[in-house]
């Protein structure tokens, strides 16, 4: 069985756009490969965070993946920062990284634009997040396509140092789901929807209420000629709701445009409200009888345990490769 990595920053309360570029597919993923789903906390303290308030949503991120269908015991579900071996092997990698291909990074110089200084943690995270995925021999990474950057200097680094000091990591392939993978903003639709964005009528919470995702589907920008009809090109808006629409009910694109031939936008948003509303309200239900359990605390508890386990035995190969420590009988 081949091997899955991916993470997920607790900065903040994960929306639709999470939900259905990455949890809904780990949900039937766990079934077919050898997953580890990783809250990456260490990642997210980049940029200023309330100690307090990342508690929380470390928790919050870890109860919304169970009940967004992760199985923990298909599947293995951590905290970063509770398997050391992820910061440890994060500084070798750094090492074998360079500078100019770290700034050159998207998103470094799209978070540094304006900023009167930037932490190095921004610059150098990539390695971090390239240690994540090489530690547990991982096969593939199912990611937006923001991340593809990030993921081809993961290969890069990976092939550096297989050929400077010793063969010993997999190279992972990218997948990139082709609908969905990249749910955009209801107000700007040639954004990514995010989670930390400060308009909250741009993204749909998974926890929102149904009137709130009523409210926020209403207001959602389209265009003026009202016809429900797919093309990102020119109909970057509604084409984002048709994605979203698609995703949730199984229903093929073309199927909703023949749906909606003639009825305008105000019929199909209010329809695509009810079509949310019904796939995340049992999303919610589950969250809020796990999120302050045991049960979730054991999950995570016995999670870090099994990734320490595998973890820890791919550092010492690192260790060894590049003659760290001291040799033993």
């Amino acid at each position: 069985m081949k091997t899955i990595f991916s993470g997920i920053q607790p900065s903040g309360t994960i929306t639709l756009g999470n939900y259905i570029g990455a949890m809904k597919q780990f949900v039937d993923l766990q079934h077919e490969y050898n997953c580890y789903f990783c809250i990456v906390d260490q990642h997210a303290i980049t940029v200023p965070q309330d100690r307090l308030v990342l508690r929380r949503n470390i928790k919050n991120l870890a109860a919304l993946y169970i009940a967004s269908g992760i199985d923990p015991t298909k599947a293995t579900l951590f905290v970063q920062s509770e398997v050391p071996a992820h910061a440890q092997a994060g500084w070798m990698l750094q090492c074998v990284s360079y500078i100019g291909e770290l700034e050159r990074m998207t998103q470094f110089k799209d978070k540094s634009i304006g900023k009167e200084a930037v932490s190095a943690g921004l610059l150098t995270y990539p390695p971090l997040m390239a240690a994540d995925i090489l530690l547990y021999n991982t096969d593939l990474v199912p990611v937006g396509e923001d991340q593809k950057q990030h993921l081809e200097l993961t290969r890069d680094l990976a092939e550096r140092f297989n050929k400077k000091y010793s063969e010993i990591f997999t190279i992972p392939d990218i997948r990139i789901a082709e609908v969905g993978a990249r749910i955009m903003s209801l107000q700007e639709p040639t954004k990514k929807m995010s989670k930390s964005d400060p308009n909250q009528k741009a993204l749909i919470s998974l926890l929102d209420d149904p009137k709130q995702i009523e409210k926020k589907i209403k207001s959602a920008v389209t265009d003026s000629d009202g016809i429900v009809k797919f093309n990102k090109q020119e109909k970057p808006g509604i084409s984002n709701l048709i994605s979203i629409y698609s995703i949730l009910s199984g229903k093929q694109i073309t199927e909703i445009e023949g749906m909606y031939e003639g009825k305008g936008y105000g019929v199909f948003k209010a329809e695509l409200a009810n079509v949310v509303v019904e796939a995340i309200t049992p999303i919610q239900e589950k969250y809020f009888s796990l999120v302050d359990s045991k049960e979730l605390d054991d999950i995570l508890d016995e999670g870090a345990a099994k990734a320490n386990s595998v973890a820890i035995k791919m550092l010492k190969k690192m260790e060894n490769a590049m003659g760290l420590g001291r040799k033993r009988k």
